[in-house]
């Protein structure tokens, strides 16, 4: 289940922050080793988040981040009628194929970061309250940015795990055999 993408040149800034940001994914793979979907599924705090749920918006979120930055559409069309689903596996995706998705983003995120001619290049941001102030963003803010949303996010699934069978991080690092 895990997956690794091909961060080179650790010296190198593109590299260091790819490299964090796969670190940062592997967390959140880690928590669903061993689970069913319907486990995945699970929602054992006060929260409505589970595993699958955080797998998918976080894989959503870093390629609607990596488009805007492109200046495409998204993959995936949300709106305030389909928010709740990037939150939750529907139809027919599981886990498993939510995974493969995600690799896949990861693989155009890292293609797309080498292929900017400079981390300084900037992008414009829509005009939404939930978006910085700046009326652009730098290729290195985009990076920053999917390394603290990816990492906030494989905090909620550590509680998650946690909540569901008491494994924790190390074990799962164990588990992994990382």
């Amino acid at each position: 289940m895990v997956t690794h993408v091909n961060a080179e040149a650790p010296g190198d800034e593109r590299g260091a922050l790819l490299s964090f940001l796969e670190e940062q994914r592997g967390g959140i793979r880690r928590t669903l080793l061993g689970l069913t979907d319907e486990q995945a599924a699970t929602t054992p705090s006060a929260s409505s988040l589970s595993l699958s749920g955080l797998l998918k918006h976080v894989a959503e979120m870093e390629q609607g981040w990596v488009a805007r930055a492109a200046q495409v559409a998204p993959d995936i069309q949300r709106s305030e009628a389909n928010w709740a689903d990037s939150f939750r596996l529907v139809g027919d995706e599981t886990v498993e194929s939510t995974l493969a998705y995600w690799q896949k983003v990861a693989q155009r995120t890292e293609e797309f970061v080498r292929s900017v001619p400079s981390l300084d290049d900037r992008f414009p941001l829509p005009d939404r309250p939930w978006f910085p102030d700046e009326e652009s963003v730098s290729m290195r803010w985009l990076l920053l940015h999917l390394i603290r949303e990816t990492a906030r996010h494989a905090g909620h699934a550590d509680i998650i795990r946690e909540s569901l069978d008491g494994k924790t991080a190390f074990e799962l690092v164990a588990m992994a055999g990382e």
